[in-house]
């Protein structure tokens, strides 16, 4: 059973998936993390992998784009046409908060959003949507359990539908005296979908860019220095 993006057949995807934006990081993951490996899908250009963890676990690594519209297809699909239960997106955020740095990771505790992307799914004003919180409570004791290079933070992301915009709307103190920590693109999509389907949904991102401090990481960076949450991401799966 193929769906409008996605080409696998029913049973080659697995209960959980774990997503970046880049195709092309799925494919670095699946060739770093997972052994016995399956192309699963290439719809589009998005790749996906099915394969193993090194402790045997089963798993889907697929990208998802760019922004709330792009990740909404793929979780959409994924979880009302392949009876996938938990999903994880991984990717890189920017900070608002001077106490939260460079390589940082940042659990997703909840996701804000100034657009009316819940109207479509249930959530007609909710700004605001929480992670499943057995995927947080997990994520907090590996977090504690791991030998970690950098500080873990359980917080609010911005789940912006802008990249660039030529309005500063999003201004960094405002954001940090309202809780909200750093900002990416699609979190509060996936736990859009994951609340009304009565599925699981967790986000975990490094802190790639500080706003506030004007740090960046180069592209080359980005695709090598995440071991962190790589280590948490397995350590979740593996207690799932």
């Amino acid at each position: 059973m193929a769906t409008a993006h996605i080409s696998a057949e029913k049973g080659q995807i697995a209960k959980t998936v774990v997503m970046p934006g880049d195709p092309l990081r799925a494919q670095e993951f699946a060739k770093n993390f997972l052994t016995d490996v399956v192309k699963i899908n290439e719809v589009r250009g998005m790749l996906g992998f099915t394969g193993k963890t090194k402790s045997g676990k089963e798993i889907t690594v697929m990208g998802h784009g760019m922004g709330l519209d792009s990740i909404g297809i793929y979780v959409y699909e994924l979880y009302e046409f392949y009876d996938v239960e938990n999903i994880i997106r991984f990717g890189s955020c920017g900070s608002y908060n001077t106490n939260i740095k460079v390589w940082d990771v940042i659990i997703a505790k909840e996701a804000w959003t100034s657009s009316n992307y819940g109207d479509g799914f249930g959530a007609e004003g909710i700004d605001t949507l929480p992670a499943t919180q057995e995927l947080l409570e997990i994520a907090k004791q590996s977090s504690e359990e791991l030998d970690l290079d950098h500080p873990v933070h359980f917080t609010k992301v911005n789940s912006s539908p802008w990249f660039y915009k030529t309005s500063n709307i999003d201004n960094p103190a405002e954001m940090v005296s309202k809780g909200i920590d750093v900002v990416e693109m699609e979190i509060y999509a996936l736990y859009a979908i994951a609340r009304v389907l009565n599925k699981k949904a967790l986000g975990i991102l490094t802190v790639s860019d500080h706003i506030v401090e004007e740090v960046y990481t180069t592209s080359m960076e980005r695709q090598t220095g995440f071991i962190d949450m790589f280590k948490i991401i397995e350590s979740i799966i593996d207690k799932i």
